[in-house]
């Protein structure tokens, strides 16, 4: 049973729980974690896979076969992730260039959700930028998105001043010029998530339809392994950082959906409790079994 997970304590607790069920778990090395997500979504090259949430969305709208196992392997607040170089505030994104990454960047989704309801940016009136395409083949960029000549570099172009703002988590440059665009982001992410009641997840880890059929009792030794993990290591707050099972998920999932359908990366909604139903049925267990 293939795995690619980023963080080494989860990984080990999955290791270990799925070798205990009888079946001998091989953990590949991607780094970063998220290159192996183009594989595992359209060649089901893993079994067991850290992604991004919009990539599990993305996945199930364009009728791969990618499941939830609901566990978060990467929550952070996301406020803090537009920058710039001048004196520009979230508020004037209308009018300027941004660059992103990738268009499906769950990073991106977040942000740009934000930027549409606390500031009323209307994201068609900025000059949109990305450097390359979807982890899901067949995932097109809205017709309003310019992509980038080829060979060049999202941070290139903010540093060198083509571009007005970046939306950057963990490829922001090293630079005492960049600031954040969002006043107080620190404050206004946590405020932000106190609101809502959860954070803005960014990894997830997915399960192949094959290896949820045809290996359930590992899959969710896995599944409980690194739960204990993440129970053990939670952070204190208002917020889990890490919420882990389908009721702690559904805010963010349903949230995240909203955002991405109203960008243009999925073609379609994406109902959070039939991608419960998804996942249950396939492990043949109720949701109940998967904190939900």
């Amino acid at each position: 049973m293939k795995l690619v997970l980023g963080r080494d304590d989860l990984a080990a607790a999955a290791e270990s729980a799925i070798r205990e069920t009888g079946t001998e778990p091989e953990r590949l090395a991607v780094s970063p974690v998220h290159k192996a997500s183009r594989g595992f979504v359209n060649e089901s090259n893993a079994d067991l896979c850290e992604v991004a949430i919009v990539t599990v969305l993305q996945a199930v709208a364009h009728g791969r076969p990618v499941l939830l196992l609901p566990l978060t392997t990467l929550g952070r607040h996301q406020h803090q992730t537009l920058v710039t170089l001048g004196k520009l505030s979230a508020q004037d994104v209308a009018g300027h260039s941004v660059g992103v990454r990738s268009w499906s960047q769950t990073t991106g989704v977040w942000m740009r959700g934000f930027l549409t309801e606390q500031y009323g940016v209307d994201l068609r009136k900025a000059d949109w930028t990305t450097y390359e395409g979807s982890h899901v083949d067949g995932a097109e960029d809205p017709s309003w998105v310019r992509r980038a000549p080829t060979g060049a570099k999202l941070q290139a172009d903010f540093l060198e001043g083509r571009l007005d703002f970046g939306i950057m988590g963990n490829e922001l440059p090293a630079d005492d010029r960049i600031r954040t665009a969002v006043r107080h982001a620190r404050e206004t992410a946590e405020q932000w998530s106190r609101d809502q009641g959860f954070i803005p997840v960014n990894h997830v880890v997915g399960v192949s339809e094959a290896a949820a059929a045809n290996h359930s009792a590992a899959v969710l030794a896995a599944y409980d392994a690194m739960r204990s993990v993440l129970d053990t290591k939670a952070e204190p707050g208002q917020v889990p950082l890490h919420p882990v099972g389908f009721g702690a998920l559904r805010g963010a999932f349903t949230k995240a959906a909203a955002y991405a359908l109203e960008q243009g990366v999925i073609p379609s909604p994406v109902d959070y409790d039939e991608l419960v139903e998804r996942s249950s049925a396939a492990l043949g267990v109720p949701p109940a079994r998967l904190g939900g």
